[in-house]
């Protein structure tokens, strides 16, 4: 029997605890200096994101890297530009405090004043093709491989920078819960937003009938990507045939 969209939601509540509490154990060496884990002290927003958005099969999953420090970071949602979150996706909730904060990166919350481009490029595209919230979130999702944000100071980290010992663990539960969300929403693709997570979707999927796909990270740090990356990114899923 096919589950339902509750069914389906509350998996992907379940998976999501599973691994906020798989990976709030761990410990990082320097030069990380601080990590947050949105999905206990954000967690409200988030469960409102997955509880809204989550229930149903999707035919795509746009994958991204790790928290941005004002995206996810601040809003628990993955791509969360704060004004794209409130404004598009209608989300929001109390924000607390990670247990130990960043002084060159402070949580916020909603009344983050900052932008995370990589957020804004990504959602401005969705509602500029397709209108509504709801309309996307009929046959897409977005989700994170990562949910930890690290820190060099007032550096942001990327989980590839970490070593072996540490990644190894880390990427283990990750793996994990993507394949429980796969399992879950059944996608006909995973989208990697980046080579980060396209590589790591095809590791954690290997074996599956699930589809691996690939666009240009929107980073402001991607010279590609300030060229035009909605226009580069919708030409990128049209060649692999996952947008028409």
């Amino acid at each position: 029997m096919k589950p339902t969209q509750t069914d389906t939601v509350s998996v992907l509540v379940a998976a999501a605890r599973k691994l906020s509490l798989a990976v709030g154990r761990m410990e990082f060496s320097p030069p990380v200096t601080h990590v947050y884990n949105p999905l206990d002290y954000a967690w409200a927003p988030h469960e409102q994101y997955l509880r809204r958005f989550g229930g149903g099969r999707k035919r795509i999953v746009f994958l991204g890297m790790n928290p941005g420090p004002f995206g996810m970071v601040q809003c628990g949602i993955p791509f969360g530009e704060i004004a794209a979150a409130r404004d598009w996706l209608g989300i929001d909730a109390p924000v607390g405090k990670p247990a130990r904060e960043n002084p060159k990166r402070p949580v916020e919350g909603f009344g983050c004043p900052r932008s995370e481009v990589s957020g804004r490029r990504l959602w401005g595209l969705f509602q500029e093709r397709f209108g509504s919230a709801e309309a996307f979130f009929a046959e897409h999702f977005v989700a994170n491989y990562c949910p930890l944000a690290f820190f060099d100071g007032g550096r942001n980290l990327t989980p590839d920078k970490l070593p072996a010992r540490e990644a190894g663990p880390l990427y283990a539960a990750c793996d994990a819960h993507l394949r429980a969300l796969v399992a879950a929403l059944e996608p006909e693709w995973i989208v990697g937003v980046g080579g980060f997570a396209e590589a790591r979707a095809a590791e954690a999927l290997r074996g599956t009938a699930t589809r691996i796909g690939r666009v240009l990270h929107p980073s402001p740090a991607s010279p590609a990507a300030n060229r035009g990356w909605a226009e580069a990114a919708t030409r990128q899923l049209v060649a692999q045939g996952i947008w028409d």
